[in-house]
């Protein structure tokens, strides 16, 4: 007979590790916004967007929303022990500082703040002047 798989299969969600201290990384795009909360090493602990809280359309780029997706995040990282965060903001949309707010909101302490939008040096090569 073969083996069950509950037996092979791992527990995930058996041992919760506790990590005191990590990273926020908030993508705040003009059409959405996505947080997710890592370790000091990137492994990731939780993770939040405007479409898994069942938002849709425009509501997704508001910034109440991104404070929602914040808190939603934050909630679940709170579970693991987390309590001081370093924030990471990259892109250029409305939940940049509204996401921030909701991290203090809910009682982690935020140590740093960095802004890591890539900025391009000389940008794309311009299209052929225009012949009449």
């Amino acid at each position: 007979m073969a083996a069950s798989k509950a037996t092979t299969a791992k527990k995930r969600n058996a041992s919760k590790r506790r990590v005191e201290k990590g990273c926020v990384h908030i993508h705040a795009a003009f059409n959405n916004t996505i947080v997710t909360i890592t370790d000091t090493q990137g492994n990731t602990i939780s993770w939040s967007s405007a479409g898994k809280l069942k938002y849709r359309g425009s509501k997704k780029s508001s910034a109440y929303v991104a404070q929602c997706v914040a808190e939603d995040a934050a909630r679940v990282a709170a579970d693991c022990g987390m309590k001081s965060v370093e924030v990471y903001v990259t892109g250029a949309g409305q939940g940049r500082e509204s996401a921030i707010r909701a991290l203090q909101i809910v009682g982690m302490e935020v140590t740093l703040i960095k802004d890591v939008s890539p900025i391009p040096h000389n940008g794309c090569r311009p299209p052929k002047r225009r012949r009449l």
